[in-house]
């Protein structure tokens, strides 16, 4: 039976970046449009949980009402996860994806 080759250190170099740049890409907190928030409750919401002065949140409002979803929110996992659970406390509708 024949060893298998073993990877050059290029391959290796390689590897470790691509692990490197997976942990650093940054997750994107997605809130979606529903039939049951008022705007005003969604706009008040994003205030509250993020700090957005009124315009910013307003407009965060106005994509998820218009285009159906808006990124509200991004970081580290757990940063993501976190706002994720918050809003879902709210009773809004988020998920979490990379960027």
């Amino acid at each position: 039976m024949a060893a298998a080759p073993l990877p050059s250190p290029t391959q290796e170099v390689e590897q470790v970046a691509d692990e490197t740049t997976a942990v650093e890409v940054p997750w994107q907190t997605i809130v979606w449009n529903d039939p049951v928030n008022l705007m005003s409750y969604v706009t008040l919401v994003f205030q509250k949980l993020f700090g957005y002065d009124r315009a910013k949140a307003t407009k965060l409002m106005l994509d998820v009402h218009q285009l159906g979803r808006a990124t509200v929110s991004s970081g580290s996992r757990e940063k993501v996860e976190g706002d994720v659970a918050k809003l879902h406390a709210a009773g809004l509708w988020a998920t979490m994806q990379r960027s």
